[in-house]
């Protein structure tokens, strides 16, 4: 299930004269969903296991097994980034994974930020992701 893009909602929000009818008729899009509930989401709808997706992103099996279950709720940024390249999700799913995790959004102003969006727009391992920001001399995810 597609859900509307932010600028979709915020062009029909604008563009309303009715507010109420505008909340009633998107009540479903605007639930804040924790980070445990959207991986769980992802897990589903991807056909991944959480084990294998733990275990490619480079996190402690443990600390995975947290964030997953929701005991673990406010991850650095690049652990949620190693989970968004283990998963192979594109820019749109990580932001909203990033989002999820309270942690900012990819920048494609940042430099490297711009080169992780590169890598996820086209499908990069979490290993090549960490080599195209080694070459560009940016800090690595992990």
């Amino acid at each position: 299930m597609s859900e509307p893009l932010t600028e979709e909602l915020l062009n029909e929000l604008v563009s309303s004269s009715n507010l109420d009818k505008f909340l009633d008729e998107h009540q479903k899009d605007m639930t804040d969903r924790t980070l445990s509930d959207y991986l769980q989401q992802l897990l589903t709808e991807k056909h991944l296991k959480q084990s294998r997706v733990v275990r490619m992103s480079g996190l402690a099996e443990h600390y995975g097994r947290e964030l997953f279950s929701g005991k673990k709720c406010h991850p650095d940024r690049d652990k949620v980034l190693s989970i968004a390249f283990a998963m192979a999700l594109d820019c749109r799913e990580t932001n909203r994974l990033l989002s999820a995790a309270g942690v900012s959004a990819l920048y494609p102003k940042s430099r490297r930020d711009a080169i992780i969006i590169f890598c996820l727009d086209r499908g990069c391992s979490l290993q090549k992701v960490n080599e195209e920001l080694y070459h560009f001399g940016e800090e690595t995810v992990c």
